[in-house]
């Protein structure tokens, strides 16, 4: 059985861009079964896989899962290959890679690694729930779905996933792994996704990254908590992202603008 799980297009229409779906921690690919086809609806393809490892990394670097995740990042990336309309290296470019949690700190880690292979290197990057040092420390899961979402849907998806690592939110990201994240130098253009009411997130560290990178939007969503891809405001968030991938594919220039609004 694929460790990832595919989202195709709609068929007879040209194949926009490859989206490659990072889960983060305690959650499975079934997670993100709702975004993948939203996006896919767009002409999109898009691959879910699982989520990295970022908790064993023994002396506490970042060396030996960021190599792992970057090899199955690479993988994943050249397995799409073959739409038929793809570039000259066979994947349908722009490529963008969509992390949430600990598969967001991991992504931004890993893409201010020079020695990242460079056929699992993204066009670009959207970060959602990138976390701070905070842990979701709670007791009960009722406790746990109240940090991740107030959505019932996705509550419900959570629950009912028996693969579920209950009480991951708990397991604290490496500080070197954050570091990297949240200090690194990417070099390629990025969305970041925070829910305002995300307990887990580092608003004041975010914004200091978000400006300090050249091509780089931080999108606060009103009333969402750490799981901003899920959460209610899901059909938001998903256009949000569509919004920046289209503007990516013409060379971030916008293409809507608001000439006059009384909201």
């Amino acid at each position: 059985m694929p460790d990832y799980t595919d989202h195709y297009g709609p068929e007879g229409l040209l194949t926009r861009g490859t989206v490659i779906v990072v889960p983060g921690r305690g959650e499975t690919r079934a997670t993100y079964a709702r975004l993948g086809k939203r996006l896919a609806a767009d002409a999109y393809r898009v691959r879910v896989i699982d989520a990295p490892v970022v908790e064993d990394g023994g002396d506490g670097g970042t060396a030996g899962p960021l190599t792992a995740f970057a090899d199955r990042l690479a993988e994943a990336v050249v397995g799409t290959a073959g739409d038929g309309t793809a570039g000259a290296d066979g994947i349908v470019h722009p490529v963008v890679l969509i992390g949430a949690d600990s598969g967001a700190a991991a992504a931004a880690a890993l893409l201010g690694r020079a020695e990242l292979p460079a056929a699992g290197r993204p066009d670009a990057l959207v970060l959602a729930g990138l976390p701070g040092r905070a842990t979701g420390a709670v007791d009960t899961w009722d406790a746990e779905l109240d940090v991740r979402t107030s959505c019932p849907t996705h509550r419900t998806t959570l629950t009912q996933d028996s693969q579920v690592r209950r009480g991951s939110l708990s397991v604290p990201i490496p500080d070197a792994v954050l570091t990297a994240a949240h200090d690194g130098d990417i070099d390629v253009p990025v969305l970041f996704l925070i829910g305002d009411a995300d307990p887990l997130a580092d608003h004041e560290a975010l914004t200091r990254t978000a400006t300090s990178l050249d091509r780089a939007r931080l999108s606060v969503v009103r009333g969402a908590h750490h799981d901003v891809l899920n959460d209610l405001q899901h059909r938001s968030v998903a256009a949000e992202i569509i919004t920046f991938l289209e503007t990516l594919r013409d060379e971030l220039r916008p293409v809507l603008r608001v000439e006059t609004s009384s909201w």
